[in-house]
This record gives structure tokens, C-alpha cells and sequence, in this order.
């Protein structure tokens, strides 16, 4: 969904928006949104940038770190981030950035898309390890099956031969 901020009068202009998932390409193999994104917030315009801030509520389908499982996890994201032109961008080649900076994105134009914010949001938000739950086994290291669901015939006490040297040490 696109925003035009010269059509909206007051400032700051609230919105409550639901986002189709299919708008939403999250370009992950891990990832995929399994219900519309729910966008609700303010666009502030100030003298040299816009800020937008705001909640994102959105499910997404991944797989469990351990034992591949699919799961569905659900987002409740709180955001805050600025829009300036690129004139009133730093161009020094070397700058310092600090961590608000890092909420400062550039845009030409007056239009922002809903959209990309959202998409932005939940792959910053995606955790690198997701589990099905706390104590997931995982799947076997030798035959692969899950051992949430199964118990496999093999063995646990197993040496690994780059060690089994050291077995001969007692």
C-alpha cells in the first residue's frame, strides 16, 4: 500500500491498514506469511524527513532449527522509522552512524510504501533459530528421523573416530 503525503491533510495522519499477504514478498526459503499483515500507526511530516511509527501484526510460517518441523509464529512488532530526502542525507564517504541512524532510510519522491516497511520489519525481526519448542530433539545425526517423534536404533555412544584415540588414554 502506497502513501502519498501530499494527500493526507493533518499532521500526524493516523492509519489502520491490512496488508494482503500476496503484496508482501518476504524473499526468504525460510519464511512465508500465512495471514494478512495488520499495519496500524502515524506518519509524522517535519521540516526535512517523515517519520512513521507504528505496530506490525503478522503470522509467518517457518521451520523448526533442529528438527525441520513447519511452525507458525506470530509477530507483534513495534517500529519507528524515518524517511529524509536524499539533499538532506550526510554524503561524506566516512561518516559515524549510530544506532539511530540505522532507522533512517532514504526516499525520493512523495510516496511511501506501507508495504516495504512491513516486509523490512518481519525479516528484521525473524529470529536466527526458531523451535518448536524449548526441548526439541532435533533429528538424528546418522538416519535423520526426528527424535520428537521417533526413537531411532542408533547408537548414541557412538566415538567419533577423530577422538578414538583417546579412548586407549585409561
Amino acid at each position: 500500500m502506497i502513501v502519498d503525503l501530499f494527500t493526507f491533510g493533518k499532521s500526524p495522519f493516523e492509519f489502520d491498514v491490512t496488508i494482503p499477504k500476496e503484496e508482501i514478498e518476504l524473499e526468504s526459503d525460510d519464511a512465508k506469511l500465512t495471514t494478512d499483515a495488520q499495519i496500524k500507526g502515524k506518519i509524522s511530516k517535519r521540516i526535512t524527513q517523515v517519520d512513521v511509527d507504528g505496530d506490525i501484526s503478522a503470522k509467518v510460517k517457518t521451520e523448526c532449527s533442529r528438527c525441520l518441523q513447519p511452525i507458525e509464529k506470530e509477530f507483534e512488532i513495534p517500529f519507528g522509522v524515518s524517511f529524509v530526502t536524499p539533499e538532506n542525507y550526510t554524503e561524506e564517504k566516512e561518516a559515524e552512524i549510530n544506532e539511530k541512524d540505522l532507522q533512517v532510510s532514504i526516499f525520493e519522491g512523495d510516496k511511501i510504501d506501507l508495504s516495504e516497511i512491513v516486509r523490512e520489519q518481519i525479516l528484521l525481526n525473524l529470529p536466527t533459530q526458531v523451535f518448536c519448542k524449548d526441548d526439541c530433539k532435533g533429528l538424528c545425526l546418522k538416519c535423520g528421523a526426528n527424535r520428537n517423534l521417533t526413537r531411532c536404533n542408533c547408537e548414541e555412544n557412538e566415538i567419533d573416530p577423530r577422538w578414538s584415540a583417546l579412548k586407549n588414554l585409561k
